[in-house]
């Protein structure tokens, strides 16, 4: 008797381990650490994403490393907001994970897309963007909408799902979750950003169109046409004279920025200085709720400087 049971118990006990085999996650890389935050929500208790660019890192001009590189070949999903974004990442996407599927923001077709911005000086028929696009091209930074990243985690269910069927109920649970939570973080940035409405600013660069239309903020421009490349003294003059013909209120850097270029730009004028990071910076850890703390961050600095006058 004790022969013949010993092999059913120890298939018994091996039986965990084969489902848990079975039911590895995909391999998944994101590229930023807000769309890493939604994606890792909709993966919570099942597996955790890769974050390509590390808290402090340009995605304009970041260089992969060795390991990223293979993990970018291992991928069976890579999330990415697209080349006006993550400008380095167009390339290796396409030489290492052709096999992948490939979730590019700004080709996503349930997310709200607008035109990029021209110039940085946005008046009339505001098509174009200073990151030398093409004009007319998308704005990348559409994880600064809610309703973008709402549409963003139901994106990331359905690719999850299609190549992990068994685990599709509990995908779509945890993307109910982080829709909910979503919904209640926009209802706290109206709430917060109600009163400073219609107030002018300056951003560093131009990346927060999609969160200014959310909450009918008032942008004026920005002190850099493009990321990649320092404003000109020429530049930084015209910047400085908009801010005292539309009576701008502040003007806001980001941790990429150097402080000298705030303090030149609104020299001479009676514009506050503000701090913003749309990319999550390195107060903020990795995670699923680092989008959240973000978007409450920079909530929280255009109504403190909006809001200080």
């Amino acid at each position: 008797m004790r022969r013949t049971l010993a092999p059913v118990f120890a298939a018994a006990l091996l039986l965990p381990f084969a489902d848990l085999a079975a039911a590895e996650p995909p391999k998944v890389v994101v590229s930023i650490k807000p769309l890493h935050s939604l994606v890792a929500a909709a993966m919570d208790g099942l597996g955790e994403p890769l974050l390509l660019v590390k808290t402090g890192a340009d995605p304009h001009s970041y260089t992969l490393k060795p390991s990223e590189a293979q993990a970018l070949n291992a991928a069976q999903l890579v999330v990415w907001a697209g080349p006006g974004v993550e400008t380095f990442l167009e390339k290796p996407v396409a030489a290492l994970a052709a096999k992948a599927r490939v979730l590019r923001l700004d080709r996503e077709k349930s997310l709200k897309l607008l035109r990029s911005r021209e110039g940085g000086l946005w008046e009339g028929e505001q098509v174009g963007h200073g990151h030398g696009h093409k004009h007319g091209e998308i704005d990348g930074h559409v994880w600064l909408d809610t309703d973008n990243a709402a549409a963003i985690v139901r994106a990331t269910v359905r690719e999850l799902s299609s190549l992990d069927k068994e685990n599709a109920a509990k995908y779509a649970a945890n993307g109910d979750k982080a829709i909910a939570a979503l919904k209640a973080l926009d209802a706290d940035l109206r709430e917060r950003l109600g009163a400073v409405k219609g107030k002018r600013f300056i951003v560093s660069h131009d990346q927060l169109q999609y969160f200014e239309k959310r909450y009918g903020l008032a942008a004026a421009g920005s002190i850099s046409i493009s990321p990649d490349r320092p404003p000109s003294a020429r530049r930084l003059y015209t910047i400085r004279t908009r801010i005292l013909k539309d009576k701008v209120a502040c003007v806001f850097g980001e941790p990429q920025t150097p402080d000298s270029l705030v303090k030149t730009a609104v020299e001479g004028t009676k514009a506050r200085t503000g701090m913003i990071d749309t990319d999550g910076g390195a107060g903020v850890p990795e995670g699923k709720e680092a989008y959240f703390t973000m978007m409450r961050n920079v909530g929280k600095a255009l109504a403190d400087c909006l809001g200080a006058g």
